[in-house]
């Protein structure tokens, strides 16, 4: 076993050096090519596009910017206040999406598909951990939230952690087609992307690293000028202005190793196909293309408000930026009110108060007037903060709670009204409707992204040369498995259910209520004819127990475990005996998961005859147990049917 393994790996390693020369002299040849001029027409149809697009994209940009910095206000005059209005609302909405995680199931297509869907939905799990998907989450839920649509790009395959690589797009940088709705329009591809890309910064080391640029060797790194007009700087500049900091300008200006390049990375059609190229040298020179295999561009896109027929859906900012405002102009008045009044002002008499250095004030300090003191002095009077001015406060908070769900319990605080508990009960179930629409518009792009993912797999995972171990944790202890090509690649890609994890609960907790009660309905009425193993295990995975540890409490049968290595059998279309003593009906279940053989079609009907001749037979009965004094093992070949024969598996139903 050692030695076969130590073979695999140098075939592996020789198999992989062998692709890297091939690899490299395609990039050599693409390197040649370059300098002829062959991508000059594709240069220029870049350039064009890039120019529709950021004509397009800079009101946009510069509208995100001041978002960004009324969403931290720390830019604002240091002796104001700034009301949190948008801070607050973002981060509940963000924090409800994000803890409620998104399930994903694998579900076979065709039969004989289940075992393969079972050990993709295992790898998904695992790969969950391996891609850091818990950060590349909250980034892609920040940027929906925040701009009303993330983009996730999700094309590169790591050779050496043989996984899918998932990289969050900074959509303060992305330029795009300005006719589309979506990156990848609806089912018949109307309203898809025609184009769109983003400016990158990478040092050689980094090139080389990545192993797929070529022709960049003469390169010249990026000047400091240049970073005026660069959106990554720009990106960065409103990011560190929201946070108040002063911006130094030209502050990367390193040399060395550790110089970047500015490149652009742009999708777009070339010679009737979707691909990726890469310019440098101020757009003028290529050096990256890569076709894209898949039908669809490799960016999931995210929303959170969709509208029809729109790319730029409605975000948090939409709903409460105005609010925001108006609350931080009224905040900021009040205390300049409640500040004037903490000084006050007076009126005196002049013809009583001859000497006006008489009115600073002193302690145990006397005053000398002329006449009767009274009415010598007395202060101004000024208007207070009116109650109007609560109650517009109150109204605008309480404008973007509405439109966005997000009551102050839901915030996490008490409620100024006090309610009762039946109400704050109601208000709680309204949020989570709301919130499980959300969860929902979040399923899609959930769908596109593990789609997406096992499409890399399905174009990466060589058959024969790679395998993949995993840990799986289950009810003894984690366990390790092995996965190759064979044990993930379907025939047809599998079906892939995505449901919210607070929503499952929730349903799994209605029909748990209903199963009990069903369960002890037939209990207690009709117990011979219950199938009360499965009814056990149906509840057990209701509860939320996984599948190994309800076998632990209730172990296969030994008619399940016979049902189901004579499954290896029916798979391959190989004829397999029924025996006397089979629960028929069990087998049958187990036998409905096999591959959709002849085989299995005669097998299937001769459990069905052994059936109708158990009912008849006076040697058996009914329920297919032994007699009381068992005589040698009887096949069913032996009493009055056969083992099925030929013609039964050329004509199943026959």
């Amino acid at each position: 076993m050692k030695n076969r393994h130590i073979f695999k790996n140098i075939m592996t390693k020789k198999t992989k050096d062998t692709k890297k020369v091939q690899e490299q002299k395609v990039e050599d040849k693409k390197g040649k090519d370059i300098n002829t001029g062959d991508y000059k027409d594709l240069i220029e149809q870049t350039k064009s596009e890039y120019r529709v697009a950021w004509d397009f994209m800079k009101p946009k940009f510069d509208e995100r910017a001041l978002r960004l910095k009324l969403y931290n206000n720390q830019k604002k005059d240091k002796l104001a206040i700034g009301d949190p209005l948008m801070f607050t609302i973002h981060q509940t909405v963000l924090a409800s999406l994000y803890n409620d995680k998104l399930n994903v199931d694998f579900i076979g297509r065709e039969e004989g598909d289940q075992e393969k869907a079972e050990n993709i939905s295992s790898l998904a799990s695992f790969d969950f951990d391996e891609m850091d998907m818990d950060l590349i989450n909250y980034e892609f839920d920040w940027d929906t939230t925040f701009f009303g649509r993330g983009l996730l790009l999700l094309m590169e395959f790591d050779r050496k952690l043989k996984c899918p690589i998932p990289e969050v797009i900074d959509i303060m940088t992305w330029l795009r087609d300005p006719r589309a709705t979506s990156v990848n329009g609806d089912k018949k591809g109307r309203g898809a992307m025609r184009f769109g890309g983003r400016p990158i910064r990478l040092s050689m080391n980094e090139m080389d690293k990545a192993g797929v640029y070529f022709n960049y060797k003469d390169l010249k790194p990026e000047k400091s000028s240049d970073n005026t007009t660069s959106l990554l700087d720009q990106a960065s500049r409103s990011r560190s202005e929201a946070q108040g900091y002063s911006v130094t300008p030209n502050i990367d200006n390193v040399k060395g190793d550790n110089s970047q390049y500015k490149l652009l990375e742009w999708f777009t059609h070339y010679n009737g196909k979707k691909v990726l190229v890469t310019l440098a040298d101020n757009n003028n020179r290529v050096v990256r293309i890569k076709e894209i295999e898949t039908d669809n561009w490799p960016i999931v896109d995210r929303s959170l408000y969709p509208i029809a027929h729109d790319w730029d859906n409605v975000s948090i900012p939409d709903l409460t930026e105005d609010k925001q405002r108006a609350r931080a102009k009224l905040q900021n008045l009040g205390l300049a009110g409640i500040e004037i009044g903490l000084h006050p002002t007076y009126l005196y008499d002049t013809n009583k108060i001859k000497n006006r250095g008489n009115l600073q004030v002193d302690f145990n300090k006397n005053i000398p007037v002329d006449g009767n003191p009274s009415g010598a002095i007395q202060p101004v009077e000024r208007q207070t903060v009116k109650s109007e001015v609560g109650w517009i406060l109150d109204i605008l908070d309480v404008a973007a709670q509405k439109s966005t769900a997000t009551p102050d319990v839901q915030q996490g605080m008490q409620s100024e009204k006090d309610r009762p508990l039946g109400e704050t009960q109601l208000i709680a179930s309204r949020v989570d409707t709301r919130y499980s629409l959300s969860a929902k518009i979040f399923g899609w792009s959930e769908k596109r992204f593990w789609k997406q993912w096992y499409s890399l797999y399905k174009n990466n995972f060589k058959e024969g040369i790679d395998e993949k171990i995993i840990r799986i944790n289950g009810a003894m202890g984690p366990k390790w498995k092995g996965l190759t090509r064979e044990d993930i690649i379907a025939k047809s890609d599998p079906d892939i259910s995505i449901e919210s994890r607070i929503i499952a609960n929730n349903n799994k907790i209605n029909d748990l209520q209903k199963y009990r009660l069903f369960f002890k309905d037939i209990l207690a009425t009709d117990p011979q004819n219950m199938n009360l193993s499965f009814a056990l295990r149906k509840i057990g995975k209701l509860s939320g127990f996984k599948k190994d540890e309800i076998e632990q409490i209730l172990p296969p049968t030994i008619d399940e475990i016979v049902a189901e290595d004579e499954n290896l059998k029916l798979n391959d279309n190989n004829l397999t005996k029924v025996n006397v003593y089979d629960d028929d009906f069990v087998h049958i279940a187990i036998h409905n998961n096999s591959a959709d053989t002849k085989a299995k079609y005669a097998h299937i009907n001769a459990h069905k005859k052994a059936m109708m001749l158990k009912r008849v037979n006076n040697k058996l009965d009914i329920d297919g147990n032994r007699p009381e004094q068992p005589q040698q093992p009887q096949e069913m070949d032996k009493i009055n049917f056969q083992n099925p024969k030929q013609e039964q598996i050329n004509n199943p139903n026959g």
